[in-house]
Order: C-alpha cells, then sequence, then structure tokens
C-alpha cells in the first residue's frame, strides 16, 4: 500500500513539475513571449492574456501540432481578448497528430474540431498572423468544451463542433486574420477553412487581411469560408483557388426535412449576414461565391473560371446573388446568377479575357491593373 501511494503522488509531482516546464520554458522578451518548437503555444497565450502590457505571442519557425484529443490546437475567448499571435518565419499549426489519433477513423490523422478556435468576447485588436493553418479533417469531439468557450449565455449547436475546421469564430467575435495560408482542410458539413457563427451578433466584422484559402474541402457549404446565418466578414486582398463544396450529400439538411444545399460557393453566406469581399480573386474553385444574404459588397475582384467538376452535380457559376447585393469593378469571366440584375455592365467587366495568371495567382494581363489579389512580403 505504501508503494503504491508513494507511486501516486509521485505521478501527480511529475505531472504538476512537467506543466511548470512547459510554461516557465517560453522566454519573454521585450516585443512578447516566443514559444519554439515543442513547447505549448496555449500556455504562451494565457501568459499573454494575464500580463497588461505585453500581450504579444510569437511562434517561431516549426510545426505545432495537438498533443491530446480535445476541441483546438490553440484558443482564444474572453480571457484572450487583445492578445496578437504571430508566426516568426514559416510556422504551421495542425489538427494532425497520427500518434494520438485512432486508425481506422475517417477523421484520421486530425485529432481536434478546430485548429484555431476564437470565442464569445474576443475584440478586434486579437489578431493571428503569419501562419499556415491545416490538417483538418471531419473530427468531431464534444468534450473539453467549457475549456474553450467558458461563457455560457451564448447557445450552441451542431455547428459548433463541427464547422471550422481550419478557424472557428463564434459569437460576439471579431479578430483580425492576417497572412495566413489556410490549405488542405475538410469538414462535414461546412466550413473547412472558416466558419464564422456570429449568431445574429454582427455588428462588427471579422477581418481576413492577405489570406490565402486553397485546396479546402466541404461536404456542404463553404469550403473556404462559411458565414452561418447573423454573421459579417470583411475580406480583403485574398486569394481562393482549388477549392470545393458539396462533395457529398447534405445530412443536415436531410435530417430536418429542409431543402438540400447542392451547388453552393467556396465563399458561402447566409441569410442574415453580409461580407465585404474586396480586391480578392476566386479562380480555380468549385463555384465562387454563393450569397443568400443581399447585403454584401464584391468590390475591384476576379472572379475567372470556377468551373472545376468535382462533387454533386450543378451548373458552375461565378456569383450566385440570390437577393443582390454590390458588385462594383470586378472582372468577372463565367456565369453569373443574377435574379435581380445587380451587377452592371458599366461598373464591371464582364468576360473580360484571360487574366494571364503567374505562379503566385497576380495578373500579368494590363487589363487586370489594381483588380483582384496581390501577395505580400509575408505571403
Amino acid at each position: 500500500m505504501l508503494t503504491h501511494n508513494v507511486l501516486w503522488i509521485f505521478t501527480i509531482l511529475y505531472g504538476l513539475f512537467s506543466a511548470m516546464i512547459s510554461v516557465t520554458a517560453i522566454e519573454l522578451k521585450p516585443d512578447g513571449y516566443y514559444v519554439s518548437p515543442g513547447e505549448n503555444i496555449q500556455d504562451a497565450i494565457e501568459l499573454a492574456a494575464k500580463n497588461p502590457t505585453n500581450k504579444t505571442v510569437k511562434v517561431l519557425a516549426g510545426t505545432y501540432q495537438p498533443r491530446a484529443k480535445r476541441q483546438a490546437l490553440i484558443w482564444l475567448n474572453r480571457a484572450h481578448s487583445g492578445v496578437r499571435v504571430e508566426a516568426v518565419g514559416e510556422v504551421t499549426l495542425t489538427a494532425a497528430n497520427p500518434a494520438v489519433a485512432t486508425k481506422p477513423n475517417r477523421s484520421f490523422p486530425a485529432v481536434v474540431n478546430h485548429v484555431v478556435y476564437f470565442g464569445e468576447g474576443v475584440q478586434s485588436n486579437t489578431v493571428l498572423k503569419g501562419f499556415r493553418i491545416t490538417g483538418a479533417n471531419a473530427y468531431v469531439t464534444e468534450k473539453f468544451m467549457k475549456q474553450i468557450e467558458p461563457d455560457e449565455t451564448v447557445p450552441k449547436n451542431s455547428f459548433f463542433v463541427t464547422d471550422g475546421g481550419g478557424i472557428k469564430i463564434f459569437g460576439r467575435s471579431y479578430p483580425v486574420l492576417e497572412d495566413l495560408e489556410v490549405v488542405d482542410n475538410y469538414t462535414t458539413p461546412c466550413g473547412a477553412g472558416v466558419s464564422v457563427q456570429h449568431q445574429g451578433f454582427n455588428t462588427n466584422f471579422v477581418v481576413m487581411r492577405n489570406c490565402v484559402f486553397r485546396n479546402n474541402r466541404a461536404q456542404v457549404t463553404g469550403a473556404a469560408v462559411d458565414l452561418l446565418a447573423g454573421s459579417a466578414a470583411h475580406l480583403i486582398n485574398c486569394l481562393f483557388v482549388e477549392n470545393a463544396s458539396n462533395l457529398g450529400e447534405d445530412i443536415v439538411a436531410k435530417k430536418a426535412g429542409e431543402p438540400q444545399f447542392t451547388n453552393s460557393g467556396v465563399l458561402t453566406i447566409f441569410q442574415d449576414s453580409l461580407a465585404i469581399v474586396e480586391n480578392c480573386t476566386f479562380t480555380g474553385n468549385r463555384n465562387a461565391v454563393d450569397d443568400l444574404g443581399g447585403m454584401s459588397k464584391y468590390l475591384s475582384s476576379i472572379f475567372h473560371q470556377n468551373t472545376v467538376v468535382i462533387g454533386l452535380p450543378g451548373e458552375r457559376y461565378e456569383l450566385d446573388l440570390m437577393k443582390g447585393g454590390v458588385v462594383k469593378g470586378c472582372i468577372i469571366n463565367g456565369r453569373i446568377f443574377d435574379p435581380l440584375n445587380v451587377v452592371s455592365a458599366t461598373q464591371n467587366v464582364l468576360n473580360g479575357g484571360a487574366p494571364e495568371f503567374d505562379t503566385n495567382f497576380v495578373p500579368r494581363a494590363k487589363s487586370y491593373e489594381g483588380v483582384g489579389y496581390r501577395p505580400t512580403a509575408a505571403r
């Protein structure tokens, strides 16, 4: 009995000592808390949240993966509002950890619902910058929910855990996502890259600036970005390429006895939601944008041949504006569904010819100057 008790006490003390080492190994410099590969980014986020003057976390080059199955690799809620998490060099945040994942689950090797979670109470001085976000593969757990979202006043539905494989943004949450590459994520049903679920608290915008969304896949809607009902986002200088929605049956609508989504865009905007899409490029996707809100603005953007044949059948399109919106200064090469005739041929260029994209999807054709995405030094 004595031996058993000694071992038990030793195990507890070892666990506490390991946790202390994990926290104290993170170095605080004048410009922020520095995290190296093998250290826990969340530990640094917690330290920065408690620091009244230095709220920056710098993550050094490498790949960071979950150490256990849970809701998210890293999370920021009201307690972390104002924290800046920045990559230094090439940093990958992934949902995958083959050593922890269970075979032969369909979600293998992912072990978290979301790579990054932003929750209730996160204000616009909260920033995620410079990362590669990847590895989501429709892993779902409902455990540890209170860990990432302690505010239980905002009701959650199934989309809270299923959507937003790369990044989930929930409730009154308005972070800035900057210089990100959101790539190779899969979810079912929706929002493989980014899912915004403001639930009507859309008086402010999530800002996505200088981001690349590539090769994200969703069984139903919004493979790259999904704005669930009552949400808002401002997308500035972003690239959408090789993303695809509607890879399978809309199981949510089927269970509810509602019409199924079978031909969505890789940017899907639901009812009572709005997006400002400014200087963005959509090309080589399975459709570009479907908008059920009618309040969005599409400015100085390129929509070019989003005609990938994959997933469920349906006519490919660049814009599907069921309830209208504003479209100005855009170059659109492909089919438009525009029942209210809001896409003016005098304010936009329709069938403007080949953009002659280079390897970074910068158009070389002179007629495309000042329109669409341009990579920044950080990308």
